[in-house]
């Protein structure tokens, strides 16, 4: 598995989540201690999709957050590049869709939000993979991403890079079915830009409105944005 400092191989990565896929849901709950239930709930709230609307839940996995997401009543569409992650997700009654983040196989303007969950530090290309989200979320439309961040208190943040990240990778690698995928997994996670960094790169790939929201002392960020209005361009006469 390339380092995850260094560019990402899209068929390795994929390779990583396939092997993973079977005992997947079960370490991210260990490894989190169980704060993975509770990230996902205020990233529910965040999105409030609503009845009526269509949602992608981009690098979904097994749908465990598209199920919680279309809790509302939104048609809610799980798309990820692993195809053992889908298989191994069927059981949850969602619609799947096996989907490379670079080129979505859908049309301009299908879907009212689009959301990801711990997923976007895997893309090949970061800006490349917004700009393409936006493209297919409809102009007003809301993008919602939860990740790992970095704490914003210098003891905690030291606790966290030294012992509870060492932990988690730990217990990660014991209740998942390919433990050596973890010490990527961990090294994305320390490599990863902090909360204003993203927001930058958010906004740079045309999203606006860009905010973020401190989870377990920044640990994990949500991070929220709109797409532009098709009114929202002004027109000069100069």
């Amino acid at each position: 598995m390339s380092r995850a400092s260094l560019d990402k191989d899209p068929r390795e990565v994929a390779a990583m989540f396939d092997g993973v896929a079977a005992g997947y849901d079960r370490a991210n709950s260990v490894m989190t201690f169980g704060f993975d239930r509770r990230w996902r709930i205020t990233t529910a709230r965040v999105l409030e999709a609503r009845r009526g609307e269509t949602v992608l839940d981009l690098a979904a996995g097994t749908g465990v957050s598209t199920k919680e997401y279309s809790r509302g009543g939104a048609y809610c569409v799980a798309a990820d590049f692993s195809l053992e992650m889908l298989r191994n997700g069927r059981q949850r009654g969602v619609p799947m869709v096996a989907a490379d983040a670079l080129r979505l196989p859908f049309a301009d303007e299908s879907f009212d939000a689009a959301t990801i969950s711990f997923g976007i530090r895997n893309f090949v290309d970061t800006k490349a993979a917004l700009t393409e989200i936006a493209r297919v979320v409809k102009p007003g439309g809301r993008l919602v991403i939860c990740e790992v961040s970095t704490p914003t208190f210098p003891p905690i943040r030291f606790l966290y890079r030294k012992v509870i990240l060492r932990a988690m990778t730990w217990l990660g690698r014991r209740a998942s079915s390919n433990p050596d995928a973890y010490g990527y997994l961990a090294e994305s996670m320390l490599t990863w830009p902090d909360q204003r960094a993203l927001g930058e790169i958010i906004a740079s790939a045309g999203w606006t409105k860009v905010e973020w929201l401190n989870l377990t002392f920044g640990v994990v960020a949500i991070h929220r944005a709109r797409k532009p209005a098709a009114d929202s361009s002004v027109n000069s006469d100069a």
